[in-house]
């Protein structure tokens, strides 16, 4: 599943913005480096998004072929003087459009009942809520939630939605969620906020 590189001789500590000057600057495993960073959160959010695994492999090695095509930009840009935008925000930006670009491309296949229309602000969350692992005893109940919650998820407002994915699959931070929709880290932290009691209401109801 994934690419196994020999990053032993590697500052494995070193920043993302330094392995991409020292990518740039030839240095052969620097971007073997960043790979094995990202490669296994990358995978787990594209899975849990697609739930297919040949999709979700074919979507991380697209993420990191436009990783590496952009490193120039990347350099000069994500962080500049003016900015410090870490690359993590970039990556999952990356994999979320790509997700929804395959999504729709499948749709006719994948969660079809769930499909309310072509926006991105419509992309069905119910797909990315892990099953954990239930007791046979609850497994009945358990499932009944799950219905509700995926529910309550799907009938928040989108940028509500959007919001509580990032933060509960990803344990993204507000800034880093600002960042990824283009909105202020306030802002992000108010539609969370304001999203939870929606979410507590349903699972209430339901019990």
């Amino acid at each position: 599943m994934f690419v196994q590189f020999d990053t032993s001789i590697c500052a494995t500590d070193c920043s993302d913005h330094a392995l991409i000057v020292a990518t740039l600057a030839g240095d052969e495993c620097a971007f073997p480096t960043l790979v094995q960073r990202y490669q296994l959160p990358l995978y787990n959010f594209i899975q849990r998004s697609l739930r297919e695994t040949e999709w979700a492999n074919d979507v991380l090695q697209f993420v990191f072929l436009q990783l590496y095509t952009s490193l120039p930009r990347l350099r000069d840009t994500l962080y500049s003087e003016h900015t410090n935008a870490p690359l993590k925000a970039w990556l999952f930006q990356v994999a979320w459009n790509r997700c929804i670009d395959e999504r729709r491309k499948q749709r006719s296949l994948l969660f079809s009942e769930l499909e309310e229309n072509d926006e991105r602000d419509e992309f069905s969350f119910i797909s990315i809520i892990p099953d954990g692992d239930p007791q046979p005893d609850i497994i009945a109940e358990q499932q009944e939630l799950r219905v509700v919650l995926r529910k309550a998820i799907r009938h928040l407002p989108s940028h509500f939605r959007s919001v509580v994915m990032l933060r509960y699959t990803q344990e993204l931070s507000f800034g880093e969620i600002g960042r990824l929709l283009n909105m202020p880290e306030n802002t992000a932290k108010t539609y969370f906020q304001r999203a939870r009691p929606l979410l507590r209401s349903a699972l209430q109801r339901a019990i």
